[in-house]
Formats: C-alpha cells, structure tokens, sequence
C-alpha cells in the first residue's frame, strides 16, 4: 500500500502547530515545556495503578530517569512539585503537585482548551487522512 506523504506531513504540521503553541504557553507561563508536562503527568496519572513517583513520571514524558529526577528538582525549587517518601515503601519518592503548581496548572490547561477548540478540527481531519489512507 503506498504511503499518503501529503497526509502524513498535514498531520505533522497540525500536531507540531499544537505542540508549537503548548511550548510558547508554557514559557509565557515561566516555565519550561517539560515542566508543564511533569505537572500534567502528575495530575493525570492514574495514582490506583500508578504512583507518582520519579521512575513513573520519567515513563510517562518518555525520558530517562536522571532526567527526570532533573526535571523534578527544578520543579522542587521552583515550588511547583514536591517529594514525599511512600509511607509504604520508605525507599520510593513520590512527587506532588503544590497549590502553585495546581494552579499554574489549571490557568494552563484553560488555555490548551481553548487552543484545541480552535484547531481541533484541523487536527482531526489529519488523523482521519493519515487513517483512510492506511485502510
């Protein structure tokens, strides 16, 4: 089956335009790219399943460990995250959003809402392309 490049590249370009915005929001915000998704991450693990720990959060942004015990100190100092031992397991870190991060969070989240409401469509007629032209 040939590949679709003009659908492929549309829906990289909607993608890229979304990701483009998610990252120039964030800096408007103070904060970095990666830092936002650390914050996301931690609000939208599923905690039953899956602590928040470091080795959870480095799983969900798809980084090393190192890095994101990095991204989690930066957080730290900042005051946006902050670390715990498990009551459970003395060895384990979990990470947690503090009222500031909630916030900066939240005033975030609004914005991508409004962002995905605008480009949503055009995003989505991408995908539908990308996947037609695999059936």
């Amino acid at each position: 089956m040939p590949l679709d490049y003009a659908a492929l590249a549309r829906f990289r370009l909607e993608l890229r335009g979304f990701l483009h915005f998610s990252e120039r929001a964030a800096h408007a915000a103070g904060i970095e790219p990666q830092q936002h998704q650390l914050l996301l991450a931690l609000k939208g693990l599923p905690t039953n399943d899956e602590p928040p720990t470091v080795g959870n959060v480095a799983t969900w942004l798809a980084i090393q460990h190192h890095s994101a015990v990095e991204l989690v100190d930066r957080a730290v100092a900042r005051g946006l995250v902050r670390r715990e031992h498990d009551a459970h397991d003395r060895r384990r870190v979990l990470v947690h959003l503090t009222h500031e991060g909630e916030a900066l969070l939240d005033r975030l989240s609004v914005m991508h809402q409004h962002e995905l409401q605008s480009t949503a469509p055009a995003l989505l007629g991408a995908l539908k392309r990308v996947l037609d032209s695999m059936a």
